[in-house]
């Protein structure tokens, strides 16, 4: 190690002290709290639909595998979150 620079010392020590994160812990952190913040549910609403909306997304929401107030949730947020458009 008699070739190593300041620099690369400073690397070296900085990592041995511990103060070096994985990128795939943030990556992993960040989708964690992303799945906390999506199953979190703070309010309850109550909305009028008519009775083809309902079973269109009831069988949208089978297809997909999911319940249908998920499916709703997700299609609400995504249109706040200006990743859904009208067409």
């Amino acid at each position: 190690m008699k070739y190593i620079d300041d620099e690369e010392k400073d690397i070296i020590e900085s990592f041995e002290n511990g103060e070096w994160v994985s990128e795939s812990e943030i990556v992993d952190e960040k989708y964690a709290l992303a799945a906390k913040a999506t199953i979190t549910k703070n309010k309850r609403i109550n909305i009028r639909l008519t009775e083809k909306v309902y079973h269109a997304i009831q069988a949208k929401a089978l297809e997909e595998g999911i319940p249908y107030q998920t499916l709703i949730s997700s299609i609400i947020q995504k249109y706040t979150q200006g990743k859904l458009k009208s067409v």
